[in-house]
């Protein structure tokens, strides 16, 4: 079995998270927050590649404006950067869209990327999605990212019930969803983490539902 070239993407681990409307609710980013440190940690004592994402409204947008201290990624993990980690601002969901990122892994030849940070449901999911067209392996550490309640005019669902679903969601076709302690074993013994298929998942679900 192949070993798996990993990166670990940092993704908008930004103060714009940690206060207000669009602050992470589940996991509770006082849980999460540590948990992306310790996979930062990890990630340099192996030497892979890392590159940190920053989201970008435009100046003078009401949330993620460049020069407002909501923008500035978070102390715990500014102060882990080293001059060889790769920085991207982008202006999308997908870390990807519109950014040099996927280049940049090639050139180091990443085949697998991990993505850690904020949120699920917004660029997490959007990054997880565009690796499968860009012909990235994704891993999406389930306690180093979060998301927030969400309420429109399609319905309601809270911060556990974004986040678990849309893991489980990730984990049937685009990624594997393993925690931060199996992930960081795996990346010790350079092995591959393994992901459901939509569907082996179907076919859980469907037995999962009790018969009418």
């Amino acid at each position: 079995m192949t070993s798996p070239r990993r990166a670990l993407i940092l993704i908008d681990v930004q103060q714009q998270y940690f206060g207000g409307p669009l602050e992470i609710q589940y996991p509770p980013h006082q849980e999460s927050l540590p948990t992306i440190a310790r996979a930062v940690d990890a990630a340099t004592a192996a030497g892979i590649p890392i590159a940190v994402i920053q989201h970008s409204a435009g100046v003078g947008a009401p949330v993620f404006a460049p020069g407002t201290p909501e923008f500035d990624v978070h102390p715990e993990i500014e102060c882990r950067k080293t001059a060889a980690w790769k920085s991207v601002v982008k202006q999308y969901g997908s870390a990807y869209a519109g950014t040099d990122l996927a280049d940049w892994l090639r050139q180091h030849d990443v085949d697998t990327v991990t993505l850690v940070g904020y949120m699920t449901n917004n660029c997490v999911l959007a990054s997880a999605v565009e690796a499968e067209f860009l012909g990235f392996t994704t891993e999406v550490l389930s306690d180093a990212t979060g998301a927030i309640n969400l309420a429109n005019d399609a319905g309601f669902a809270d911060a556990k019930t974004v986040h678990t679903t849309l893991l489980t969601l990730l984990n049937s076709n685009w990624a594997a969803v393993p925690n931060t302690a199996d992930w960081i074993q795996a990346l010790d013994s350079r092995q591959p983490l393994t992901r459901s298929d939509l569907g082996s998942s179907a076919v859980a679900g469907a037995e999962l539902v009790p018969q009418v």
